[in-house]
């Protein structure tokens, strides 16, 4: 990563070309793809956020991949007996050698309870506390690179935020947390399967929950329209109605985190993986949200000034805020626009959003840099990304009538009041902005 940063710097000193910028960009993406760390989902995150990254740089980090060679036999065994004891064995009917599947931070082995249940078994890597503060330490250094390149934005809010969420990414006390409200919120929606987790069988570095067979989506690619047309509807509901409800958003959405299941051979729903990419906002932010939604479509000033400063932003001038209505439009137009259609039309998902983000850079670019508060970045990453499956998926639906039926009164105190009944959170997250009572899981 030195290297990088000692390369980048002396091509800005004596003028880069656009073969210059393309080589620093691949040299990156080859840097981060050794890391050992969860930078995969931080390249991710910073693709969608306007001038956070060239876009030379976004589109390599953009093609990481999550996965990663998994560890061997000898490894498993020895981490499931500091989890679990040296008896780990005798807690399970049966144990597969071969992990199912490996990534940045662990991997899933399948097994079998000994009352037949079947269940996956996600045990951390060792050391990932180390390896992920060590990964962070490189992303300053990206970050300080861009800066001298004249960043439109100061990425400063941005850099804690992927900071703060990336070491979540590590405790397991919090997503078997997240699964358990998940769990609450979907109980009576058969369309969403979330894993029930055995408390028994995990610990702050193992969680072992239900196995729950489907298939991926792109597989539905060449299925009917109205296969695919369900399959938005459930997924749609499965993001918007934690947030618009509850203030919950699963900030993870891409295709890997979803497969959908079938029932007498039939698309019947999705389940929904992966919950250490969860993010609970406070009521006057989803307020924001709906606002600044209502604002946009009444072409309302003053309520869109509003929401964004609900959303965090300061000192918003004009043209500040004419620059964040070129990129709200977009995130918000489908939901704005009644009638069937698809959630970009005439667009790739390759080119989603670039001609926005482009238009964007170049206001703050003159505007000079502007801060982005931390909560835009995890819910506009989110928002894409879900975006995009939906693209994937080609689906065609009114998505204005799909988002007015989950905002449908909609107050902080609906908000405030469903919390109340979700699963009270573990005693080290603070839950002041929650009003949840504090319980230990393991």
């Amino acid at each position: 990563m030195g290297g990088f940063v000692a390369r980048a710097a002396t091509s800005r000193l004596f003028g880069r070309g656009d073969s210059d910028i393309q080589r620093e960009a691949a040299d990156l993406a080859r840097v981060m793809g050794t890391l050992k760390g969860p930078l995969m989902k931080v390249a991710q995150m910073l693709a969608t956020v306007p001038d956070v990254l060239p876009p030379e740089y976004a589109a390599e980090l953009a093609q990481l991949q999550s996965d990663a060679p998994p560890m061997g036999w000898a490894f498993t065994k020895r981490r499931m007996r500091s989890e679990l004891g040296p008896a780990w064995r005798t807690r399970f009917a049966s144990f597969e050698h071969e992990p199912s599947a490996a990534a940045s931070l662990g991997q899933v082995h399948r097994a079998f309870h000994h009352d037949g249940s079947e269940l996956a078994c996600k045990l951390q890597y060792p050391d990932m506390a180390s390896a992920v503060e060590a990964d962070l330490k490189q992303l300053k250094m990206v970050f300080a690179v861009h800066r001298s390149m004249q960043s439109a934005i100061d990425t400063s809010e941005i850099a804690k935020e992927i900071a703060e969420r990336v070491r979540e990414e590590l405790d397991y006390v919090r997503e078997a947390w997240h699964m358990h409200v998940y769990r609450t919120i979907f109980k009576d929606e058969p369309r969403v399967r979330v894993p029930r987790l055995y408390d028994d069988l995990s610990s702050p570095r193992l969680l072992t929950m239900d196995w729950l067979h489907g298939r991926k989506l792109l597989d539905y690619k060449q299925h009917s329209q109205e296969d695919r047309n369900f399959l938005t509807r459930v997924m749609f509901h499965a993001w918007w109605y934690p947030f618009a409800h509850h203030g919950v958003i699963h900030g993870d959405p891409h295709l890997g985190n979803y497969t959908a299941f079938e029932e007498d051979g039939r698309v019947a729903g999705i389940n929904l993986f992966d919950y250490g990419c969860v993010r609970i906002f406070s009521p006057r932010f989803v307020q924001g949200v709906v606002d600044l939604y209502h604002g946009l479509g009444k072409d309302d000033r003053d309520q869109i000034v509003h929401a964004y400063e609900c959303w965090g932003f300061s000192n918003l001038s004009n043209e500040l805020v004419d620059a964040l209505n070129v990129w709200a439009r977009f995130i918000y137009g489908p939901l704005l626009d009644d009638r069937v259609r698809t959630i970009a039309d005439g667009v790739s998902p390759a080119e989603y959003g670039r001609k926005q983000a482009f238009k964007v850079h170049q206001e703050f670019k003159r505007l000079g840099p502007v801060t982005v508060p931390r909560e835009f970045v995890f819910m506009d990453r989110a928002a894409i990304g879900l975006g995009g499956v939906f693209l994937h998926l080609g689906a065609e639906l009114n998505f204005y009538e799909m988002f007015n039926q989950q905002i449908e009164d909609f107050s902080q105190d609906r908000v405030l009041a469903a919390r109340r009944l979700l699963p009270a959170a573990p005693g080290d997250i603070d839950p002041s902005h929650m009003e949840l009572k504090l319980i230990s899981f393991f």
